[in-house]
Parts: C-alpha cells; structure tokens; sequence
C-alpha cells in the first residue's frame, strides 16, 4: 500500500512539474518572444510621453494609447513618434535615438 502511494506521490508530483514550464525563460524579457526591454521601454514611455497619454496609457492630453497596436503597425508607431503627426503629436527626431524609438514602438505595438 505504501509503494502505491509512494508511486501515485511520485507520479503526480513529475507530471505537475512538466506543466510548469518557465516559457518566458525561452522568449524575450517582455514574455512576447521578441527581444523587447520592457523595463526600458516603460522608462522611456514615463520620461517622454506620459505627460501627453498618462502613466497608464489611458490618455491625458494626447489620446489613448491602450490598444495602439491594434489601430496601428509597429513601423508606423514609429513613425509617428519620430515624425509626429497633425498638430497634437510632436516629433521625436533628434530628442530619442532611432533604437529607443525602436523599443518603444515594439512596446507599444504589443498593446491590443
């Protein structure tokens, strides 16, 4: 009775383990598969556009940047945020490097 039990301890503790597999080990720091820092991108979403969208996204004086990429592509994110757009949005050619601009377009383009 003890080796069943043993057995029944011993099969459900391996089986347990194999389902708690660390996926994120295996993709990017953001858990998305890319190579995105996300800790560097919401510092760098914090120091340059959450006077405009807000701390959380939700829109401030610039609007709602929650779902972005489900409205926009993570080329023209970027683009937006190097060129600016219309009257509201300005450009951040020359204030943010093409790499951080980079990082938080990918960011942001993870937000559907």
């Amino acid at each position: 009775m003890k080796k069943w039990l043993l057995t029944i301890v011993f099969g459900s503790a391996l089986v347990l383990g194999a389902c708690g597999s660390d996926d994120d080990a295996d993709k990017g720091k953001d858990g998305g598969g890319d190579s995105t820092d996300t800790a560097q991108a919401e510092d760098l979403y914090k120091e340059n556009c959450a006077s405009c969208h807000a701390n959380d996204l939700s829109g401030n004086n610039g609007p709602s940047l929650e779902k972005v990429g489900a409205d926009l592509s993570e080329d023209e994110i970027h683009d937006t945020i190097k060129d600016g757009k219309g009257g509201g949005m300005p450009s951040f050619d020359g204030q943010i490097d093409d790499d951080d601009i980079s990082t938080l377009a990918s960011w942001l383009a993870d937000h559907k």
